[in-house]
């Protein structure tokens, strides 16, 4: 068990490692367009960055995500406030089906 708990370790500080290098290759290259005035070329790895972004989110798993919570009960205290209803609407408890 210990073993376990030992290579998990090391698969985090391998990933977090591996992390931390691609943070800083981004951000020398980054630098290293910007000093050169490449704006073009930062303007398209940008472009393929958010696109690249968006087809990770779109292709992520929500399917085991947790069931949305019921909706907030009726909340009239505004107009409670400005004298602008005469009762409150009941609250009505939501039907899971």
């Amino acid at each position: 068990m210990d073993r376990r708990t030992t290579m998990a370790a090391n698969a985090r500080r391998r990933r977090r490692l591996l992390t931390l290098a691609s943070i800083a290759l981004a951000v020398i290259t980054i630098a290293i367009l910007i000093r050169y005035e490449q704006v073009a070329l930062l303007y398209v790895l940008a472009t393929l960055g958010v696109a690249s972004l968006l087809v990770v989110v779109a292709l992520a798993n929500f399917g085991e995500a947790r069931a949305v919570s019921p909706a907030a009960p009726f909340d009239d205290a505004a107009a409670i406030a400005d004298a602008t209803v005469a009762k409150i609407a009941p609250v009505r408890e939501s039907v899971r089906r």
